[in-house]
């Protein structure tokens, strides 16, 4: 799990100009051995996949000549921002359905990660890839246009796979759901593509404006050119269309 998180941490989505990038749900497997084995194990897990991450990014301290500078990187870029996903599966016990449990976890441990390269970037990065002068704005603005995009991919797995298949057992074993018609099967895949289409178009509307194109500079001051009006139109619809969707199929199922 520690090599397939190492693997999808590598397929990029999207990669921003100064570091940090949307991937393919690359700590879904972090979240996964910690629903499954504990917070404990999750932990020490997730410390692992930490340093991997570090070591794969070696080429971020070449920035940095004090020791200061390179302990807070190090922990607040890698160690700690990775290591509280070990801390996804902490609720398992409160929480008894298994995929609201990861759902939480998965959305908290992103939060926390947030706040760790918001820190990092308001600080250690200030006047290197972010402005010294309003740092800790531009901070939040800069890390969120990727870890908002990386938070709701990760949820949106880890709701599935956590539907799917039951961790408690000591072999994962596939969840029975209701048998659905063929009709009302392809109602719910209408409405999550529907879903998944409507973020696409949203990041394409928003992310376009972000960066230059010739330099890869990124600008935070693009949001003020973003079609704001043309997102909110797409997200509205393409949220409408989803509900209908998923309501015509549930009606149709009796549940």
């Amino acid at each position: 799990m520690i090599a397939l998180s190492a693997v999808l941490s590598i397929v990029k989505l999207f990669e921003m100009p100064h570091g940090g990038s949307i991937t393919l749900a690359s700590m879904l497997p972090m979240v996964i051995i910690a629903q499954r084995h504990g917070a404990k194990v999750g932990v020490g897990a997730a410390l692992v996949s930490s340093l991997i991450q570090m070591l794969m990014g070696l080429n971020n301290f070449s920035y940095f000549t004090s020791w200061v500078s390179i302990v807070v990187l190090a922990l607040l870029d890698y160690v700690v921002a990775f290591a509280v996903f070990g801390l996804a599966g902490s609720l398992r016990t409160v929480i008894k359905r298994q995929n609201v449990s990861m759902v939480v976890g998965a959305a908290l441990a992103s939060v926390a990660r947030y706040i760790c390269h918001v820190i990092s970037g308001a600080t250690v990065w200030a006047g290197l890839s972010i402005p010294t002068e309003a740092a800790l704005i531009y901070s939040l603005s800069y890390n969120a246009t990727y870890m908002v995009p990386e938070t709701v991919i990760l949820v949106l797995t880890a709701a599935y796979i956590g539907s799917a298949l039951d961790f408690s057992k000591s072999v994962p074993t596939r969840i029975k759901s209701e048998k659905l018609d063929t009709v009302s099967s392809y109602l719910y895949i209408g409405a999550g593509l529907v879903a998944l289409g409507g973020l696409i178009a949203d990041t394409v509307l928003v992310f376009s404006k972000l960066q230059n194109y010739n330099s890869g500079e990124f600008m935070i001051m693009g949001l003020a050119d973003v079609n704001w009006l043309a997102v909110l139109i797409v997200t509205c619809a393409c949220a409408l269309v989803s509900l209908v969707l998923a309501l015509l199929a549930r009606r149709r199922t009796g549940n």
